[in-house]
């Protein structure tokens, strides 16, 4: 069973949500770019995998891996020409880090990857759109304590496709419990109005399911 990840990285200087690809070092595909992926070791729980499979594949500083959690199981028969195998997509973000060895590319970016990996991307993307809001580990993984609105439209634009409505982004955020708009203003841009700033109170909940 392989356990590949979506990982997502959302910094302050990235103006989307980047995905992290790498070119594969072994057959089959030796060179083409694909997810990080592992095989699921014996014993091992999904979450480590996972954690192993962006450290090793990615070059990310362990430490820099802040949360992840489980997108769905991919079973088509053909996904890979050494036989039937299942893969269970992941996702991580992982914050700052220095250099990693990693391809960094938006998800209307995305090059051809190699086994199934380009439709494991596009169903994931639509789940993790789902996910964003509602989700609060793994929404403040990306967003962090305090975010300004206009990094909530980029983030929602990113994992959408398609650019919010302010208002009903506002209703969105203003719901959620523990979000509060301080009542702050940021500018983000050199042009256009300061942005308002928004700010969690409460502890991300923890538990089974932040990493899961």
């Amino acid at each position: 069973m392989s356990i590949d990840v979506i990982t997502l990285r959302y910094g302050p200087d990235d103006p989307t949500a980047a995905l992290g690809i790498a070119p594969r070092r072994w057959e089959p595909f030796a060179g083409d770019l694909a997810l990080p992926g592992v095989l699921l070791g014996l014993g091992e729980r999904l979450a480590e995998a996972a954690h192993r499979a962006v450290h090793t594949k990615l070059g990310v500083p362990a430490d820099a891996i802040l949360a992840v959690g489980q997108v769905a199981t991919f079973d088509e028969p053909h996904r890979d020409p050494r036989g039937p195998t299942l893969s269970i997509a992941m996702w991580a973000v992982v914050g700052p880090h220095g250099t990693d060895s990693a391809t960094w590319v938006p998800f209307d970016a995305v090059p051809p990857l190699a086994f199934d990996h380009n439709q494991i991307v596009a169903a994931a993307r639509a789940r993790l759109a789902e996910m964003l809001w509602k989700d609060l580990t793994f929404t403040r993984a990306l967003t962090g304590d305090q975010f300004t609105a206009t990094r909530a439209v980029d983030l929602t634009t990113a994992l959408h496709g398609t650019k919010p409505d302010p208002g009903n982004l506002n209703r969105t955020l203003a719901a959620i419990p523990g979000l509060s708009r301080t009542g702050e203003r940021v500018r983000v841009k050199a042009t256009g109005r300061p942005a308002a700033v928004w700010s969690f109170t409460q502890p991300t909940r923890s538990g089974p399911d932040a990493s899961a």
